[in-house]
């Protein structure tokens, strides 16, 4: 959270990589009406206004209570993975192909993800950069959010390709552009 995941993202996608955003993926499978239904009746009627998740609401709820966040990791988890093999599917007949596809997985190696891939990157940043830009998001339950993840040290061993996000965009793009040679190499 806050080490640059998404900018790296959208870098990566200027560099000729096809990419998604597991988060975006979460975000369109909870805005479904049954998984919101689902939600409600788990962490009660103040986790959603008007049938949309309350996503400050939902997270307060989840990240204080390890059992709520079992549940519904069991119930999330499994249907981003369904999305994410469509979307490899749906990659492998499209032309011209991609340099490679890239998923952006905040919680990889926490949700063990990480074997489905065939390389792993890990963006990297000073953890007070990371602690300035999640507030600066408005993200609820930050500590709670950030004891739920492996450190970053931990991210970075088990990661083959670790890039350090410490200077600009146009730095990380640069960064980000090794790996993609080292990879395809």
């Amino acid at each position: 959270m806050g080490a640059g995941k998404s900018t790296a993202l959208r870098a990566l996608n200027q560099l000729g990589c096809a990419v998604l955003s597991a988060d975006e993926v979460v975000h369109q499978i909870q805005a479904q009406p049954e998984v919101v239904g689902e939600m409600v009746a788990k962490f009660g009627p103040s986790v959603a206004v008007d049938g949309v998740l309350d996503r400050q609401a939902l997270a307060t709820a989840v990240f204080s209570d390890t059992q709520g966040r079992d549940w519904m990791e069991a119930l999330i988890w499994p249907r981003v993975g369904k999305r994410i093999q469509k979307w490899q599917s749906e990659l492998g007949v499209i032309t011209p192909r991609p340099l490679l596809a890239v998923v952006e997985v905040p919680l990889l190696f926490e949700s063990g993800m990480d074997t489905v891939f065939d390389t792993t990157i890990c963006v990297v940043t000073d953890e007070d950069v990371r602690s300035r830009r999640a507030a600066a998001r408005g993200h609820a339950a930050v500590d709670e959010r950030a004891a739920r993840q492996l450190s970053q040290a931990d991210k970075a061993s088990r990661a083959e390709w670790t890039v350090l996000n410490d200077g600009s965009e146009a730095d990380l793009e640069a960064k980000l552009s090794e790996v993609l040679v080292g990879i395809t190499a």
